[in-house]
């Protein structure tokens, strides 16, 4: 996959080329030619972080790297990776790579350091992907289990199945026998709930513990992934970086969903799911 072909591929070239600028995600989706949102989506699926955590999380690196070669002004470093004060930067910096500019500098070396280099894209998470159906769906409404995520975290959502197996079959008002990992309420730094948990009638008798979505009505375009469940990622980034930005259709700023069917089965991961991606009218 060809940086000049996808929307994360595109920013990563910005980003590595401008960073030492005034960047906002704005800028870097301009320049991928696809919305904030699409973007956000984009480059998560392909890197496993945000856009604005890797952009700040280069500029630390470059500041670490010239404060272990001994550079003398904080305060211009501090400028030079976005920050306006020594305090900022410094609070940044420390929550990066566990110690203060100054203590870097005094040591000089970057050993054990998290550095966080460039980012190449890598063209094994591509898949062949079927085309999709499109779909009108109608208004539901899911209740389960939710957590919040960033995209770094999100290696967590496994364990949060599991625990939502004690509840499989027990939800109060449950509807059939279909799953749905829901990922909603997404932000510019990466953060999403993302919620497990299958449809109901009603969110009347629901225990405090559960949490509750209402999907609205929406149009879809239907993906199925027939693999293990483990490459998932793969089929996701092939969607939001490949057939995405060739299809001419927008992403709805919406609930997106997996939809695990009764042919799937939790325990071996083999079955198949759909990805139901929201798409504006």
């Amino acid at each position: 996959m060809r940086a000049e072909t996808n929307p994360a591929g595109k920013a990563l070239w910005f980003i590595e080329s401008h960073f030492a600028g005034d960047l906002t995600l704005d800028d870097i989706a301009r320049c991928a030619w696809v919305s904030r949102f699409h973007l956000a989506r984009a480059f998560e699926a392909a890197t496993g972080l945000s856009v604005m955590r890797y952009l700040r999380a280069r500029r630390l690196s470059v500041a670490a790297q010239r404060l272990a070669d001994g550079a003398p002004d904080i305060l211009a470093l501090a400028i030079d990776a976005g920050y306006g004060s020594h305090e900022a930067f410094t609070r940044a910096f420390r929550e990066q790579f566990g110690l203060t500019p100054d203590a870097l500098r005094a040591r000089g070396h970057l050993d054990n350091l998290s550095i966080v280099e460039p980012i190449k894209m890598d063209e094994t998470l591509l898949t062949h992907l079927d085309p999709p159906r499109f779909e009108d769906g109608t208004p539901f409404l899911v209740a389960g289990l939710s957590e919040r995520y960033t995209c770094e975290t999100s290696k967590s959502i496994p364990s949060q199945w599991q625990r939502f197996g004690a509840w499989y079959g027990k939800v109060p008002g449950q509807v059939g026998q279909v799953a749905y990992g829901v990922s909603y309420n997404a932000d510019e730094l990466g953060n999403f709930d993302y919620l497990c948990g299958v449809e109901v009638g009603d969110f009347s008798a629901l225990p405090p513990e559960l949490s509750r979505v209402r999907i609205a009505a929406q149009r879809y375009a239907v993906f199925s992934h027939r693999e293990h469940i483990s490459g998932i990622r793969r089929t996701m980034n092939t969607i939001w970086n490949q057939w995405l930005p060739a299809s001419g259709h927008v992403p709805a700023d919406a609930p997106n969903f997996e939809r695990y069917g009764e042919q799937f089965d939790p325990v071996t991961g083999m079955g198949g799911v759909e990805v139901w991606l929201p798409l504006k009218s």
